[in-house]
């Protein structure tokens, strides 16, 4: 009789339906999950991770920009993959993108088109590529540029047109030469930061006369940070082709000569970085740099320096005294220079010699 009730219950058991699972979540009887849907697109690319509308995606070695990101993404990182080239459709729909990050790719091309759906992004890292122009059609938008450690020979002229946002470019160790910047490259910009470091610039690149009046023929466009190996904020902004600085910074060049009546045009100069060149001479207008208190000299081939170079000859020019001046590794004989060469120094301590071995 035993057996008989186990064989019917196990019968009874067996005429059951079987089971149908119709969504994913569907697992338990009167799941709560049960009419869930596929959603219409991916929420994610594959293998990325996305949160919080932030997608994601670097060292996955990718070729291509993934086709299916979240329109409504607001950072997008890219990063340490092997893309080679940004095509037009790349980012179709991200409307909304404040930030892209493509650094440490092999990117030789940008389509011209490519960025133009971007109209909100604000912050562009493209460093550590194989660019050798600055991309087309960047967003009027866009705030900070990071672009160095690629293969940029030339500035042109209206790169970035319209572009009255921009703060920050960051486009050190680049091949730029002086001839490399066009008149005009960075006209229009009011610029918080610029860099470019380890370049090879002879000199500080300079406007063109025939897009500027001849008062005004050597005006410099902006001036760049141009340091190795120690970070250095630069204070600048350009308005209507006038520049304001209070730090010039051009160290680790191949600069021989600085043009006469440069300086002049930075009447906020506070610091002037010039150590590791190729210098002969003192450069001129330093008596005339009213705020000046930090000159950089050390590491060229300056042999001489005369009584006026530092210190104005008369009074009621420069405002503030020399808390810094640095000769060291130069072929100077410190004996042969006059005591009152330093007259405007705050004290003899703030003037470096050091000893001189070639």
């Amino acid at each position: 009789m035993r057996e008989f009730k186990i064989i019917l219950l196990l019968l009874l058991h067996c005429s059951a339906l079987p089971f149908q699972q119709r969504g994913f979540w569907d697992f338990e009887e009167g799941s709560a999950f049960e009419e869930v849907s596929p959603p219409d697109h991916p929420t994610c690319p594959f293998g990325c991770v996305c949160q919080l509308r932030v997608v994601q995606c670097s060292d996955l070695g990718l070729t291509h920009v993934p086709y299916d990101i979240p329109p409504d993404t607001l950072l997008l990182d890219l990063q340490c993959n092997m893309i080679t080239e940004i095509r037009e459709g790349d980012f179709k729909g991200l409307t909304n993108l404040y930030a892209l990050v493509l650094r440490n790719n092999q990117i030789s091309r940008v389509h011209p088109r490519a960025f133009l759906p971007l109209k909100r992004m604000q912050k562009l890292y493209m460093s550590h590529n194989q660019l050798t122009s600055i991309p087309r059609n960047l967003p009027a938008s866009l705030v900070e540029l990071r672009i160095h450690d690629n293969h940029i020979q030339k500035v042109l002229a209206g790169t970035f047109s319209g572009m009255g946002n921009m703060h920050v470019i960051e486009m050190g160790r680049n091949p730029l030469q002086n001839s490399g910047f066009e008149p005009g490259a960075f006209t229009g910009l009011k610029l918080n930061y610029l860099r470019i470091s380890e370049a090879k610039l002879t000199g500080v690149p300079k406007g063109n006369r025939g897009h500027m009046s001849h008062r005004y023929a050597n005006k410099l466009f902006c001036i760049p940070q141009l340091y190795r190996g120690q970070f250095i904020l630069l204070h600048c902004s350009v308005v209507n082709d006038f520049v304001f600085s209070d730090l010039l910074g051009l160290s680790f060049n191949h600069i021989r000569h600085i043009e006469h009546g440069v300086l002049s045009y930075l009447p906020n100069l506070r610091e002037l970085h010039l150590d590791n060149n190729r210098l002969s001479s003192v450069p001129s207008g330093l008596p005339e740099s009213k705020y000046l208190q930090v000159v950089y000299l050390h590491s060229n081939n300056i042999s001489s320096i005369g009584l006026d170079d530092f210190c104005p000859t008369g009074f009621g020019m420069k405002r503030v005294f020399y808390n810094g001046i640095s000769l060291f590794s130069n072929p100077i004989h410190y004996w042969e220079v006059q005591p009152a060469t330093f007259r405007c120094v705050s004290e003899r301590t703030a003037v470096q010699f050091g000893n001189y071995k070639k």
